[in-house]
């Protein structure tokens, strides 16, 4: 099982003594560390069987032998990587040889650093009508990125929806290609059913009247908010978005899902990622609550789970609760590391810091400001980003940072600087986290003072044609996501899907990354394409460089855990507009391989949602707990667009 001290590598020193018989053991270790009584037990221990495992290529992503033939695991880690023969005169004789791989083509695990398992949870368990395809949990989604189709999409959702006791929820509905919403138009498509519209970007909302009456939202009620939340929605047209969304949340959580429909979300997500060849997630930026963290761990924290997953603390939660008191922050953000079990675990010292406003909803804080004259917003004011920020450099923090905008970016390195200069580290790892636009001199400067990028190469698909056209104009949306200036100051990239910003599929990332492509056809900044060989190390090693795992994971060597995912193709033998389209066949974890399940098809309307619901143990997720994903859905906090 899994525990926290394995957010790092057990380094281990064997005797020379032992070599012969564990020739590899240490092949990882620190010489630094002593020989200890358990090492000698483990080492004099009755040797553990060895498994071979060939296959038709193996990527290894690791420079010092990128291919290999062959690996050997013993006690879930890799004790030997190269040719067969290699392998074998390591093994031993006793070595058993594995063929369920002979012709697949063998890759490190990939590593998913940025995901957000609730709201993915919540999310897929409504109708997903979205800008892009979508494997939901009740069957397939096909894009739509335009208005007629959307209402006709809705419309005929609408009349399957057949349990009028329960609200209709959906998700995905995007303003930028679908039109606009309103509570009148909600009330005439649907009169008498309760409607929420749940928006792309997660941050807004649309309630008609049955849905208003039906939740108790009311003008009373709005009229106890605060003032910047009241200014945030629009009662008459059922419209609450950024703080006025927030506001409403906690009437709204129990019609999003109930307990089992959570659960069966969270187990969705579980098979989900495993059909996407993922062996490690992380949740960067969760919300503070520890019922809803064991409401997740029930699902994902047993050893059967086909992956591991960790969390890093969200600074707005913590600091939240007292404000500028830097012995606070540093407190409550160490509370939270007790709070995983078994395969997920917090991992200490790293944090989640926020600057501008969110993509989807074009709140990031741009320089030259937007075509339609609307403003970008902050989530965190830059007063309050820069004391925490300062207050957990000079802990010894790693410091991630949800950063979108160029204007915020000027804040992001201001930040760096001033840490640089006043205390210097190296070594640091400052993430730049989601990357949407940035100069190339500021890209030059991240580099140089050390920080890192993990992007969200997606972007461009979804976003960057549309965007050409409203608020952001056609040459910055050519350098959205501007990967090519990484690359060029020699920074470390890695991706990530933030879902369900975009879907928990790496190699979809990389098609993204590698071709630029967008979702109207034309491809967006070409200069910023990376190579084949930079993507794939954007979701393996590199990602696990980005969350201080790359001497455990993301790279097939002699000494880490035995974590691999299994393609059909080669994503070298394919054509890049093709990557997106290999098989993921399955996983290996920590040794034990897991052929990955057929993708979930459930039944439409009330009969199918009832069999979802009977399939899943009613854990209950208290009306507290849940109300806690104010913090989550915070991701992009800020002003409302001009004339929305």
């Amino acid at each position: 099982m899994l525990r926290l001290s394995r957010c790092y590598p057990r380094m281990i020193i064997v005797a020379a003594s032992f070599s012969a018989t564990f020739p590899l053991l240490n092949a990882a270790t620190s010489a630094s560390q002593s020989l200890t009584l358990q090492d000698l037990s483990a080492a004099t221990a009755a040797p553990s069987s060895t498994t071979i495992y060939v296959a038709r290529e193996i990527l290894t992503m690791d420079p010092a032998k990128p291919r290999a033939k062959a690996l050997a695991v013993r006690d879930g880690r890799f004790i030997s990587v190269g040719t067969r023969a290699e392998v074998e005169a390591v093994a031993g004789a006793g070595a058993k040889v594995d063929t369920t791989f002979a012709d697949k083509v063998v890759m490190a695990g990939f590593v998913e650093q940025h995901v957000h398992p609730v709201l993915a949870a919540l999310t897929m368990n409504t109708k997903v009508i979205s800008i892009e395809d979508w494997d939901a949990i009740d069957g397939f989604s096909a894009a739509v990125r335009n208005e007629k189709g959307y209402i006709e999409r809705l419309k005929k959702a609408l009349a399957d929806h057949k349990d009028k006791t329960t609200p209709f929820v959906t998700w995905g509905y995007h303003h930028y290609f679908h039109g606009e919403l309103s509570r009148n138009r909600l009330n005439q498509l649907a009169p008498d059913l309760p409607v929420i519209v749940w928006h792309r970007s997660a941050h807004e909302f649309f309630l008609n009247d049955a849905a208003l009456r039906l939740t108790g939202i009311d003008e009373a009620l709005v009229k106890g908010f605060s003032k910047s939340a009241q200014e945030q929605l629009s009662l008459p047209k059922g419209h609450f978005y950024e703080q006025g969304a927030l506001a409403i949340l906690g009437k709204l959580a129990p019609h999003l899902a109930s307990a089992s429909q959570f659960r069966r979300g969270l187990e969705f997500s579980e098979a989900y990622y495993h059909q996407n060849g993922i062996t490690l997630a992380c949740e960067p930026g969760g919300f503070l609550s520890k019922p809803m963290q064991d409401a997740i761990n029930v699902v994902y924290s047993d050893d059967a789970t086909p992956f591991n997953h960790c969390f890093i603390g969200d600074d707005k939660s913590f600091y939240a609760i007292k404000p500028n008191d830097a012995a606070s922050l540093l407190s409550e953000t160490r509370k939270v590391e007790s709070w995983g079990k078994g395969r997920t675990w917090y991992i200490p010292n790293q944090v989640k810091l926020f600057t501008d406003g969110a993509i989807y909803s074009q709140l990031m804080q741009m320089k030259g400001g937007y075509t339609d004259g609307h403003h970008g917003a902050w989530i965190i004011d830059p007063p309050a980003f820069d004391f925490m920020f300062q207050t957990y450099w000079d802990a010894g923090y790693q410091i991630h940072v949800h950063n979108n905008g160029d204007g915020g970016m000027d804040v992001l390195l201001g930040g760096l600087e001033k840490a640089m200069a006043r205390k210097p580290r190296t070594g640091h790892r400052t993430a730049l986290v989601h990357f949407g636009f940035a100069k190339p001199d500021q890209v030059a400067r991240w580099v140089t003072l050390g920080g890192i990028v993990s992007a969200n190469p997606y972007y461009v698909t979804a976003l960057a044609g549309r965007y050409a056209e409203l608020g952001i104009g056609p040459e910055r949306s050519q350098n959205m996501v501007p990967m090519g200036d990484v690359v060029k100051h020699g920074g470390s990239l890695s991706f990530h899907s933030d879902m369900p910003m975009a879907p928990a599929k790496p190699l979809q990332l990389v098609w993204a990354a590698i071709n630029r492509f967008t979702a109207e056809g034309p491809v967006a900044g070409p200069r910023h394409k990376v190579s084949l060989d930079v993507a794939l190390k954007a979701i393996t090693i590199d990602a696990a460089y980005s969350i201080q795992m790359e001497q455990r994971v993301g790279s097939i060597e002699v000494g880490k855990d035995a974590n691999l995912t299994v393609l059909e193709q080669s994503p070298y033998e394919v054509a890049p507009e093709k990557v997106k389209d290999i098989q993921v066949w399955g996983t290996m974890l920590e040794g034990r391989v897991q052929p990955a399940p057929a993708a979930p098809k459930a039944a439409e309307g009330a009969e199918g949602r009832a069999a979802i619901e009977s399939t899943a143990d009613d854990t209950e997720v208290t009306q507290g707990a849940v109300e806690k994903l104010a913090a989550l859905m915070n991701h992009g906090h800020g002003e409302r667009a001009a004339g929305r």
